[in-house]
C-alpha cells in the first residue's frame, strides 16, 4: 500500500504501540481486499460490546488496546450493549452479567469513546453528510448511511472500526469507490408497503435471493426514515447487503446511471412468505420488543396512539439510545410510557440482552431484523407483524391473525 509519511510512523510505532497495532490491522486488510492507500474518515462506530457477544476473550481484547495508550482521533459511538447500562438491576439482568458488561464500556472509555450504545447513531449526533468517508460496522447502520444519506463505508469487523477510530484512517477500497455503488440487481415492487413490517418482510425477502450484492428498488412510491431504516436492517441481516438505492427516494437513486449494465431483474409481488417463515405458531406472548433498529421519538409515540391509555399485560420493551430515551423524558412521552407498564429501554436491544436468561419465551415484534435473528440468538419462539398486532398482543398476551 502506499503510505503517507505519517501513516508510516503509526505502523513503525513511532505514535505507540496502541496505534501501531490498529495500523497493522488496516494494512492487513487493506492488503487483502487490493486498496491502493488509506483514507481519511470522518467518524466510527464500533460494534463487540455486549458482553453476551464478546465474553472474557473479548473484554481481554479490549484491555490490551488500553494498556498499549490506544485513544480514538474521530467522533466514535458504540453499538448497543448487553443491558440498559443505568436501569439494569430493575430489568432484571444478573448481576455477575452486569459487571462484566461494565467492565467492557470501561475499557471503551478510556480509549475515548463516549458510551454512546445505540444502532442508530445518526439519530444521536454521529451523522454524517453525503459523500463523507466513514468507518461503520452495525450492519443497519451501515446500510443507513450507505443508502439513505449517500455516506461511504464498508460493513466493518468490530476490532478493524476500531483500528480507524484510533488512526482516522481506512483501506480505501469497497463501498468508498464509486465504481461499487451501482445496483447490481433491479428489484421491481409490485406489492403493497405501508407499515414498517411490511419494509422488513421486504428487506428479508431480497437479502435472501441476492446475498450481499446491491438492490435498487423501483416501484417503491414513499418511505419515511423509520421505514427505510427497517429495510435496510432486514437487508442486513438475511443477507449481507450494506448498500441499497430506491429509485426517486435515496440520494444516489436519482438516475439509472446507478445501475450496474448486467443487473438482474427481481421482481417482488407478495411478501406472505416472509410473514409465513418470520412467524412461529405460538398463540402466547410474554415479551413485544419495538425498536430494531432503536426506536426514534416518532415509533415512541405511534405506540403512545397505539396502546390509547390501556395498560400492557406482557412485558414490552422500546429499545432505543439513552438519548433518544432522555428527549422522550424532557417531552413527557416516558411518564406515558411508564403508566402503561411498559418501559423504553436503553443502550441495549433484545438480540444482544442475555433474554434467554430473564425467562422469556415468546416474543412478538414488527422488526424483521428482530424475527430473523430472535430464534437462533434467543431461542425465542417470534410473532412478527405490524405495530399494531404487537400492541394488541401486549395488552391481550396472545398474538392474533
Amino acid at each position: 500500500m502506499n503510505l503517507t509519511r505519517e501513516e508510516r510512523q503509526m505502523l513503525n510505532g513511532e505514535q505507540g504501540e496502541g496505534i501501531q497495532k490498529a495500523m497493522e490491522i488496516l494494512v492487513a486488510l487493506g492488503e487483502i481486499y487490493g486498496a491502493e492507500k488509506m483514507i481519511e474518515i470522518k467518524s466510527a462506530q464500533v460494534a463487540g460490546v455486549s458482553y453476551k457477544n464478546l465474553g472474557d476473550v473479548g473484554l481481554e481484547f479490549l484491555k490490551e488496546w488500553t494498556e498499549k495508550g490506544a485513544m480514538v482521533r474521530v467522533p466514535t459511538t458504540l453499538n448497543p450493549a448487553g443491558m440498559d447500562l443505568r436501569d439494569w438491576k430493575r430489568l432484571g439482568i444478573p448481576d455477575g452479567f452486569a459487571e462484566k458488561q461494565l467492565m467492557v464500556v470501561k475499557a471503551y472509555e478510556r480509549m475515548g469513546i463516549k458510551p454512546t450504545c445505540t444502532c442508530t447513531p445518526y439519530l444521536v449526533g454521529n451523522l454524517p453528510v453525503f459523500g463523507d468517508h466513514i468507518a461503520w460496522s452495525e450492519s443497519s447502520a451501515v446500510c443507513y448511511a450507505n443508502s439513505v444519506i449517500g455516506a461511504r463505508t464498508n460493513r466493518e469487523g468490530g476490532p478493524s472500526a476500531l483500528a480507524a477510530a484510533i488512526t482516522g484512517r481506512t483501506p480505501l477500497h469497497g463501498y468508498h469507490l464509486e465504481e461499487n455503488r451501482r445496483g447490481e440487481f433491479i428489484i421491481e415492487v409490485k406489492c403493497k408497503l405501508d407499515k414498517i413490517s411490511d419494509f422488513g418482510a421486504l428487506g428479508y425477502l431480497v437479502g435472501k435471493k441476492i446475498g450481499h450484492s446491491v438492490p435498487y428498488f423501483e416501484g417503491i412510491r414513499r418511505a419515511d426514515m423509520d421505514q427505510l431504516k427497517a429495510l435496510g436492517a432486514a437487508l442486513a441481516a438475511s443477507g449481507a447487503v450494506a448498500l441499497f438505492h430506491v429509485e426517486g427516494i435515496t440520494p444516489e437513486a436519482r438516475s439509472h446511471d446507478m445501475i450496474s449494465e448486467d443487473a438482474e431483474t427481481i421482481v417482488i409481488d407478495s411478501l406472505e412468505e416472509a410473514y409465513w417463515e418470520l412467524n412461529s405458531k405460538t398463540r402466547e406472548i410474554d415479551l413485544v420488543a419495538i425498536g430494531c433498529p432503536h426506536a426514534s421519538l416518532a415509533e415512541i409515540k405511534r405506540v403512545i396512539d397505539l396502546l390509547k391509555g390501556r395498560e400492557v399485560k406482557t412485558r414490552l420493551w422500546i429499545t432505543t439510545s439513552s438519548e433518544v430515551k432522555e428527549m422522550a423524558k424532557r417531552k413527557g412521552l416516558l411518564g406515558e410510557i411508564e403508566r402503561s407498564g411498559a418501559d423504553i429501554v436503553a443502550d441495549t436491544c433484545m438480540i444482544v440482552a442475555p433474554i434467554e436468561k430473564l425467562g422469556f419465551r415468546n416474543m412478538a415484534t414488527n422488526a424483521g431484523k428482530a424475527a430473523f435473528y430472535a430464534p437462533s440468538h434467543c431461542g425465542l419462539n417470534v410473532r412478527f407483524g405490524s405495530l399494531e398486532k404487537c400492541i394488541e398482543a401486549a395488552v391481550t398476551e396472545r398474538w392474533e391473525w
